[in-house]
C-alpha cells in the first residue's frame, strides 16, 4: 500500500504544492483555477485527484497540503474521502491537512449532516472549512483562502509555521468535541 508522506520529496525553491482531493472533478477544476488567479509570491501548483493513493509517479512534487473535498449532497463523496485517508502519513496531520466541505447552503438536499464532516475533521485534527463552491465569488474566496494557507504550509510566510496555521484555524472554527 502506498502512503502519502510529506517529507518523500525535497521542497522545491520558492514553489508550493497543494494536492485537491474529491470526486467532484469540475467543482475541483474551477477551484484549482480560480486558486491559480489568485496572486501568490510562489511558483503555486494545483493537483487534483479523484482519490489517493496516487500513482508512484517519481516526478510528483512533494505536496505541500492536502485538502479533502467532501460534497454534502453525496455519500460517495464521503466514503471516498474516509478510503483516501487510510493512505496519508500520520505526519500529514501536523497542519498540512485539511477537510473542505461543500453544499451546505442548500442543507434540505444533503445526504450528509455537517456533524458527519465536523467529527471526521475532529478525529484527524484538521481544520474544516465549509464553502458552497458552486457560487463563484464563494469559491474566489475559498481560493484566496487556501493560497494563504498554501504558502503558510511551504513555510513561505516568515515566522508563521503549518502547526501555527493548525492551532489558529483550531481554536476559532472547530467545535469542541462537548459541542459535538
Amino acid at each position: 500500500m502506498s502512503v502519502l508522506r510529506p517529507l518523500d520529496k525535497l521542497p522545491g525553491l520558492n514553489t508550493a504544492t497543494i494536492l485537491l482531493v474529491g470526486t467532484e472533478d469540475a467543482l475541483l477544476q474551477q477551484l484549482a483555477e480560480a486558486m491559480l488567479k489568485e496572486d501568490c509570491t510562489s511558483e503555486l501548483k494545483v493537483h487534483l485527484a479523484k482519490s489517493l493513493p496516487l500513482p508512484s509517479n517519481v516526478n510528483r512534487p512533494r505536496i505541500d497540503l492536502i485538502v479533502f473535498v467532501v460534497n454534502l449532497h453525496s455519500k460517495h463523496s464521503l466514503r471516498n474521502v474516509e478510503e483516501s485517508l487510510h493512505h496519508v502519513d500520520a505526519t500529514f496531520f501536523l497542519g498540512k491537512v485539511s477537510f473542505l466541505a461543500t453544499g451546505a447552503g442548500q442543507e434540505s438536499h444533503c445526504s450528509i449532516h455537517r456533524n458527519t464532516v465536523m467529527k471526521l475533521a475532529h478525529t484527524y485534527r484538521s481544520p474544516l472549512l465549509f464553502c458552497d463552491l458552486e457560487i463563484e465569488d464563494f469559491r474566489a474566496t475559498m481560493a484566496q483562502r487556501l493560497v494563504r494557507m498554501l504558502q503558510i504550509c511551504a513555510g513561505h510566510v516568515p515566522s508563521v509555521s503549518a502547526l501555527n496555521l493548525l492551532s489558529l484555524l483550531q481554536s476559532s472554527e472547530n467545535p469542541s468535541l462537548e459541542d459535538l
